[in-house]
């Protein structure tokens, strides 16, 4: 794909979106940044729309190549539920619509490793989609609606859907930032027996694979996305203290069966007050549960990721908590 088309990007003033968008603008591609909240870093560069509006849609892609959807309802707590069809199926919808009026031949799609559900082993590609709560399923039903739209004219469509699973860096605040928080104010809780594996994947490199996404041809071409290898619990949160220098926190453990008493605690609490929490019953699930996928259908692709797991932690916790002790792995070793 020449560097020299024009990219819608829907939802890219959040997380991935900004970095993806600096991405592109230094591999010389032009860019649209499409999304219904400002983006604070590259305010000349915005359009208004809602992947809800086709009207707004059209307006914000025309004359695009590429349209790369990020948009997604994507939290716990998304009230109302309806949310997650609306902006999730009804906006692939919009824009598989636009796409088709516009003459857009490439759409590229980030889905997410919750199709899967809790289903266990390392699922593929090729895996049953088991979601297990709204979110999973509205971004499957998402998938079937940009999969039909490739087949509609399969010689000339591309369509790329990429799967990531829990993705970090800077200027996230999700559930990676959330630990490394509570390990450097040493209010850290180890729920469970902290042998479950998790997944990971850091902002920059999925950023990375999105800009290679642009490289294929016609057809529907379906990634997980995982930095491995996956870490347990026991040994991402021994990293974090090594880098924080917070290695004489709390030991406290909880067993699963007391968390989970717990987070259906603060469920009741939410509802009676009307709050968000941060602790409920489906996070302390969620953070019990072992969440690992294949990544090997992206070593097919060539593609090679910027950073490893290590230095991407490193280089997070260096931009987020700079008054943690952290201290780089080089000069630790030159200490010694």
């Amino acid at each position: 794909m020449s560097p020299s088309h024009k990219i819608s990007l829907i939802g890219g003033s959040g997380f991935i979106g900004t970095k993806l968008a600096a991405d592109l603008w230094h591999g010389g591609y032009y860019v649209s940044i499409v999304d219904i909240q400002p983006t604070q870093k590259y305010p000349d560069f915005f359009q208004h729309a809602d992947v809800r509006s086709t009207d707004e849609l059209r307006t914000a892609c025309k004359g695009s190549d590429i349209i790369i959807n990020l948009a997604a309802a994507h939290r716990d707590d998304v009230r109302p539920v309806s949310l997650y069809h609306d902006v999730n199926v009804t906006g692939a919808e919009n824009v598989c619509q636009v796409a088709e009026e516009l003459n857009i031949k490439t759409i590229v799609f980030t889905s997410s490793a919750a199709v899967y559900g809790l289903q266990g082993g390392e699922p593929d590609e090729t895996a049953p989609h088991l979601p297990i709560n709204a979110y999973g399923e509205t971004k499957s039903k998402a998938e079937a609606v940009y999969t039909a739209w490739q087949e509609k004219d399969a010689g000339n469509r591309t369509m790329v859907i990429v799967r990531p699973t829990v993705v970090f860096g800077i200027g996230n605040r999700g559930n990676v930032h959330t630990l490394i928080d509570q390990i450097t104010r040493g209010n850290f809780i180890m729920i469970g027996d902290g042998e479950n594996r998790k997944s990971m994947a850091y902002v920059e490199n999925v950023s990375a694979f999105l800009m290679h996404c642009l490289n294929f041809g016609p057809g529907t071409h379906i990634f997980n996305y995982v930095d491995k290898p996956d870490l347990s619990m026991n040994e991402l949160v021994s990293i974090i203290r090594r880098l924080t220098g917070k290695t004489s926190g709390s030991a406290l453990r909880l067993p699963k069966s007391l968390g989970t008493i717990a987070g259906t605690g603060f469920d009741m609490i939410a509802r009676i007050t009307g709050k968000t929490l941060p602790i409920s019953r489906v996070r302390i699930e969620k953070f019990c549960a072992t969440t690992i996928f294949s990544a090997k259908k992206i070593s097919s692709t060539a593609f090679k990721a910027p950073k490893n797991l290590q230095s991407a932690l490193e280089a997070t916790i260096k931009a987020e908590f700079p008054s943690s002790g952290h201290q780089p792995e080089s000069d630790r070793s030159r200490a010694a």
